[in-house]
């Protein structure tokens, strides 16, 4: 078992149990290292419009680095990494950079979850899918990934292919969206994080999926790894399915980040 870069508390508002216990069942199932990468408070948005049930406070961000120091102190040697995801608002990169600023963090995260504020992974705005062409949305989710590859903010780019969460997909072929996804994520250097939650969902399959994943191995993209556990039970889970994804793919490897820089771990 190599390592889980994606795992949340409940200062997200949507996840649940101790640190502790992400940390224990991490160490049981015998992985090398693990990464808290918790919900970047809502930057984008006014204070009273912010939604505390998606993403941490304001004022928990302080809260949250400090546990994880603690985490990382209490079972050292055993590598705790402090990530964080942040969300990629096309306009907003100075408020990011501002909040990203505050922290030493190993890695950052980023994420697509908002297109024009339309929560488009939120259950509650599954809707929002029927006011689109699938095709067209798709290719506009990825060029807000290809574009948030090319801000240089990001260390790894989150579920790339989230858009498919709900198992909606165009009846068109998206190879070619894919590809020009790929090569500008490989143009700007930044990894690609294959995240086991899409098992767990409607799409039913890893994120990104094995396309993705062979043409992100053709353009020389490096990877990582995670589960965005949760629940602690998640830690790690659907992580055999993912390295024969990555095997089959021709990877034999995958990144590890201290102080945002990059190291290695063999699959």
């Amino acid at each position: 078992m190599p390592i889980d870069y994606h795992i949340h508390t409940k200062m997200c508002g949507h996840a649940s149990g101790e640190m502790d216990e992400f940390v224990v069942v991490g160490k049981q199932k015998g992985l090398k290292e693990i990464g808290f990468a918790d919900h970047i408070p809502m930057y984008f948005l006014p204070a009273e419009e912010r939604d505390n049930s998606i993403a941490m406070k304001e004022e928990e961000l302080d809260t949250y680095a400090g546990r994880v120091r603690e985490m990382q102190e209490k079972y050292y040697p055993f590598p705790i990494k402090f990530g964080i995801e942040a969300d990629f608002i096309p306009g907003k990169e100075k408020e990011l950079l501002a909040v990203l600023k505050r922290h030493d963090f190993d890695y950052v995260l980023g994420s697509i979850h908002f297109l024009d504020g339309w929560g488009f992974d939120n259950p509650r705005h599954r809707q929002g899918y029927d006011k689109w062409d699938i095709y067209e949305l798709y290719h506009y989710y990825f060029t807000t990934v290809q574009k948030a590859a090319a801000s240089g903010i990001f260390d790894s780019m989150a579920h790339p292919d989230l858009i498919k969460k709900f198992g909606i997909r165009p009846d068109r072929d998206v190879t070619g969206i894919y590809e020009d996804t790929v090569r500008e994520i490989a143009a700007s250097g930044v990894c690609v994080e294959i995240n086991t939650a899409g098992l767990r969902v409607p799409a039913g399959e890893i994120y990104p999926d094995t396309v993705f994943v062979k043409l992100c191995h053709k353009y020389k993209v490096p990877v990582t790894l995670g589960s965005d556990a949760h629940q602690p039970q998640y830690v790690g889970v659907g992580f055999k399915e993912a390295v024969a994804v990555l095997k089959s793919a021709g990877y034999t490897k995958v990144v590890t980040f201290t102080g945002r820089n990059k190291n290695y771990y063999y699959i």
